[in-house]
C-alpha cells in the first residue's frame, strides 16, 4: 500500500508524516527528493540554468533556491517551466524509491495533486488547518516572510481542491497530541482496511 500525504505550507503533514514512520511506514518526502534532483552535476539542474540563466546558480554551482522560489512564486509562466523541468526529475526518483522500499510506504507531497502524483498512490489523505495557523506556523519554522507564504499558498490547489479528491482528512487545529491522536487513529484504519473517515480529528 502506497499512501499520499499532501496539504498546504504549515498544515503540519510533515508531523503526521513522522508519526506514521513511527508506526512502520515506510517514508518517502517530495522535498527531499527535488532538492536531491538539482545538485551540482545533474540534469535538471543543468537544464534550469539554460532556462531562466546563471543567475539562480551560486559561485559553486548550486542552485540558489531563494532566488529560484521568489522567480516562481512572482511569474506563473516561469513557475510552468521550472516545474516542467522538475517533475519529471522528481517522478522517476519516486518511482525509483517505490520500487526498492518496504510497504507500506507513506509519500509526503505538497503538490501531490498539481504534479498529478495522485496517481502513483493507492489512497490520499490531507491535513488541513485553519489559514491563520499555517501562517504562523509557516513563519515560525522557517522564518518565511508572510507575504511570500502567502504566494506559495496561492500557487498551491486549496483545502477544499485537496479535500474533494482525498479519500480522508486530518484536521490540525489543536494541540500537537490531539493531532498524533486523530493521526494514529487514521492509520489505523488504513493498515487494517477499515473504512475510512472523512474527518479525523
Amino acid at each position: 500500500m502506497i499512501i499520499g500525504l499532501t496539504g498546504g505550507i504549515g498544515s503540519g503533514k510533515s508531523c503526521v508524516a513522522r508519526r506514521w514512520r513511527e508506526r512502520g511506514a515506510s517514508l518517502v518526502i517530495a522535498d527531499e527528493i527535488a532538492r536531491a534532483v538539482v545538485v551540482p552535476g545533474t540534469p535538471a539542474l543543468a537544464a534550469l540554468a539554460r532556462e531562466l540563466g546563471p543567475d539562480i546558480l551560486d559561485a559553486d554551482g548550486s542552485l540558489l533556491r531563494g532566488e529560484l522560489a521568489r522567480r516562481m512564486f512572482a511569474d506563473p509562466d516561469v513557475r510552468r517551466r521550472v516545474e516542467s523541468i522538475l517533475h519529471p526529475a522528481i517522478t522517476q526518483r519516486v518511482r525509483e524509491d517505490f520500487a526498492r522500499l518496504a510497504h507500506p510506504i507513506v509519500y509526503e507531497a505538497p503538490l501531490l495533486f498539481e504534479a498529478g502524483h495522485d496517481a502513483l498512490v493507492d489512497v490520499v489523505v490531507v491535513v488541513t488547518a485553519p489559514r491563520r495557523l499555517r501562517l504562523q506556523r509557516a513563519a515560525l519554522r522557517d522564518g518565511a516572510d508572510p507575504a511570500q507564504v502567502r504566494a506559495r499558498m496561492a500557487a498551491q490547489w486549496t483545502d477544499a481542491q485537496r479535500i474533494a479528491r482525498a479519500q480522508a482528512v486530518i484536521v490540525n487545529d489543536g494541540t500537537l497530541a490531539q493531532l498524533w491522536a486523530a493521526a494514529d487513529a487514521c492509520w489505523d484504519d488504513l493498515v487494517s482496511g477499515a473504512p475510512l473517515r472523512e474527518r479525523y480529528g
